[in-house]
């Protein structure tokens, strides 16, 4: 055997033995193709993209090849990871192989200083750090330079991220390419992803080598998951799709998620379940840091049957769990092979059921909403930077674009990352540099979205082998029949639920009423479009009311045929009047007087509204949120409150009747506000701040629906 084999086999002796105190095993062997992603990484120092499965060992390659690295004398490895529950369990794993690990993130402020001190001191071999770190200004000038000087080795979890091709593309991630760009000569790289398909894997494999001169290796394995037995129970009706849960969540094996695609319906669907006698409890990117934690441990303990999860909870690689259940399906088969990915860890045998249904579409539309804003608003954010001279806060920027405050800062960083922008202590400023909007990118990504939802609503009618579905749609060439699934025969699903499970779904649901949080504060930097407001609204409006959110499983329905922007005008629907009725009994404001606001694309319904508040609850309808200036659009500013407060302001003024205002007007009184739906709040907001400045006792509002 010659010296070069020799090496090699003694480098690979090391690495198995890295591995045997990583995993606790002392029969654990290196694969050979984690071996050859070692061999890139710590004898050849080159960079390498792994796709491979979930569970299939990708973060045993980063931990093996750090220890090896560092008994050469490298500096620590830096980890970007998107998933603090990951992160934890990655720490975990790392001390038992006598590896020091640490992280920074939002949930660690206090620990950032030591960490530094620790890092400096060589004290640290690994630092796992989130990749909105990276857009820290402090983080991004103080700490990342040096990180790129010392690392010996940079690994990017979750790649797809990096990848606007990708279904969870992050802009956070595109802070990498600097990381990239200021790594030294010689030092190792590895990106991992479990979703890949062929497009992501060669966006992200270019970006990893810009140049051409890296010799990326490229690893791609095979996407089965041997442990899933994959099925579809298509349901008509929200309330069948609680019952069946109801009945059935205690019947799949073990612990595990129940993944729902908005907040508002992990509350609900937790809701119900636990008055059915379920330990189960909901989770999503609302839920404070501390509790999280502590939910993911009782899963993982067994101490709950499920957590009602947005796709906001991602478990770490040693969590076993039994089953996944998507009530609602993900927009593409490639974020759903993600999320059942979840399951199946650690045990022989998981079960992912799905539940699909009809409103999924709108919720897809919503979210690809967000998607990158169009040149006009790129150039005119630009430019409102150039002019201002000096940094501008988001909040004082919203102020001059109209865009939300989650698009514009995700806009911002993408623009940073281009050098067209900088993020500074106290906001952002403008770079200078010339910027060109790629339009034909954004467009073609858009089309990816459009196919890839057609490809999920194929999943839900194909007949055939389910997991070959989905791993082809990830390219996988060594894609084929599972023999596990619903389709191939090897899992049985019923589609009964119980009379009783049906009847209370039936009442948890019908039940309407969604408090309607009054708003407190005006939008900050007022003063810059001409407006006297700002600090807190005083007084502000009341607690109203609404039937339901546009997006809850009950009412939702019906508000969202309602409301669609082509449906007719008319009067309101007889089921949904008897459920603001109900809603009524059981707030029981006190109202003495009604006030309308007027709307130009559904004035039938609002009136109709409005009249049959004024019967039932025997107060007069006094007045009018007039429109009178029909030339401000109904919706405009909508993205970010400070253009809606202006908008409406220029839009609407309250008008009371003259019989009314000859008697006092609404002096005094308790005023109920009718809209038939509340989007920002702000409409509603302005208009309970004229009928107070009339001399209202009190407003409260009440609408149909909350959403957009």
């Amino acid at each position: 055997m010659d010296t070069e084999t020799t090496t090699a086999a003694d480098v690979r002796a090391r690495a198995e033995a890295q591995l045997r105190a990583l995993v606790g095993r002392d029969d654990a062997v290196l694969r050979d193709d984690q071996w050859t992603a070692i061999e890139a990484l710590a004898v050849d120092r080159r960079r390498a993209l792994v796709v491979q499965r979930t569970g299939w060992g990708k973060s045993a390659v980063y931990f093996v090849a750090t220890a090896l690295l560092r008994a050469e004398g490298a500096g620590p490895t830096v980890i970007v990871s998107p998933l603090l529950a990951l992160m934890r369990n990655q720490i975990a794993a790392a001390e038992r192989a006598g590896i020091r690990a640490v992280t920074i993130n939002s949930t660690n402020i206090e620990q950032w200083e030591p960490i530094n001190d620790a890092i400096r001191g060589g004290e640290v071999d690994v630092l796992l750090v989130s990749p909105e770190r990276l857009n820290n200004p402090g983080f991004r000038d103080e700490v990342l330079p040096r990180l790129a000087a010392t690392c010996g080795l940079l690994v990017v979890d979750e790649a797809h991220c990096i990848s606007d091709w990708g279904h969870d593309f992050r802009p956070d991630y595109r802070r990498i390419r600097t990381l990239l760009e200021d790594l030294p000569e010689g030092i190792p790289v590895l990106a991992t992803t479990a979703t890949a398909n062929a497009r992501v894997t060669a966006d992200v494999a270019e970006q990893l080598d810009p140049d051409g001169h890296q010799r990326v290796l490229v690893l791609r394995g095979s996407l089965d998951r041997e442990s899933l037995r994959l099925g579809v129970v298509r349901l008509r009706t929200p309330q069948q799709r609680l019952a069946w849960l109801a009945d059935h969540l205690a019947e799949q094996p073990g612990s595990g998620i129940v993944y729902c695609l908005t907040v508002a319906a992990t509350q609900e669907v937790a809701d119900y379940l636990r008055s059915r006698g379920h330990a189960v409890a909901a989770y999503s990117g609302q839920t404070e840091a501390t509790e999280r934690l502590a939910l993911e441990e009782d899963l993982l303990a067994g101490r709950v049957k499920a957590l009602v999860a947005t796709s906001a909870l991602g478990m770490g690689f040693d969590a076993t769990l039994g089953f996944v259940v998507n009530l609602g399906a993900p927009s593409s088969p490639v974020a759903y092979y993600q999320q059942v990915g979840r399951a199946g860890r650690g045990t022989d045998d998981a079960t992912v059921v799905l539940l699909p249904a009809v409103e999924d579409r709108d919720i897809w539309h919503y979210f690809a909403s967000l998607a990158f804003p169009r040149e006009e608003l790129v150039r005119q954010t630009l430019a409102a930077l150039s002019e201002a001279g000096t940094p501008l806060s988001t909040a004082a920027l919203e102020t001059r674009v109209e865009l939300n405050r989650t698009r514009l800062e995700t806009m911002l960083k993408v623009l940073d990352v281009d050098g067209a922008v900088r993020r500074v202590r106290g906001g952002w400023e403008a770079t200078g540099q010339p910027w060109a909007y790629d339009e034909e990118r954004y467009r073609r990504v858009a089309e990816a979205r459009e196919r890839e939802q057609q490809a999920m609503l194929d999943y839900l009618g194909t007949d055939r082998c389910r997991m070959w579905f989905l791993r082809d749609q990830l390219d996988d060439p060594e894609a084929a029949e599972c023999g596990r699934c619903d389709n191939c025969g090897g899992l049985t699903l019923s589609a009964t639920v119980s009379t009783t499970a049906l009847d209370e779904a039936e009442a948890r649901l019908s039940r309407p009423g969604v408090a309607l949080e009054p708003r407190k504060m005006w939008p900050t930097a007022l003063t810059t479009l001409g407006i006297g407001l700002k600090g807190k609204i005083a007084p502000p409006a009341g607690e109203g009311r609404a039937i339901a959110r546009l997006t809850d499983l009950g009412h939702g329905q019906a508000l969202r045929a309602l409301l669609r922007p082509d449906a007719a005008d008319g009067p309101v629907p007889e089921a949904l009047a008897r459920a603001m009725v109900t809603v009524l009994d059981d707030w029981r404001p006190r109202v003495d007087a009604i006030v309308v606001a007027e709307s130009a694309t559904r004035p039938v319904l609002v009136t109709d509204l409005a009249g049959g508040l004024s019967r039932y609850l025997q107060a007069p309808v006094v007045g009018r949120w007039a429109i009178v200036d029909p030339t401000v659009a109904p919706s405009q500013g909508a993205a970010n409150s400070a253009q809606r407060v202006a908008a409406v302001g220029r839009r609407h003024r309250l008008l009371l009747d003259p019989d009314t205002e000859a008697s006092g007007g609404v002096q005094g009184r308790d005023v109920l506000l009718v809209d038939d739906q509340v989007v920002t709040g702000w409409s509603l907001t302005l208009a309970a701040r004229a009928l107070h400045e009339a001399g209202a006792a009190s407003v409260v509002p009440v609408t149909l629906a909350v959403g957009g």
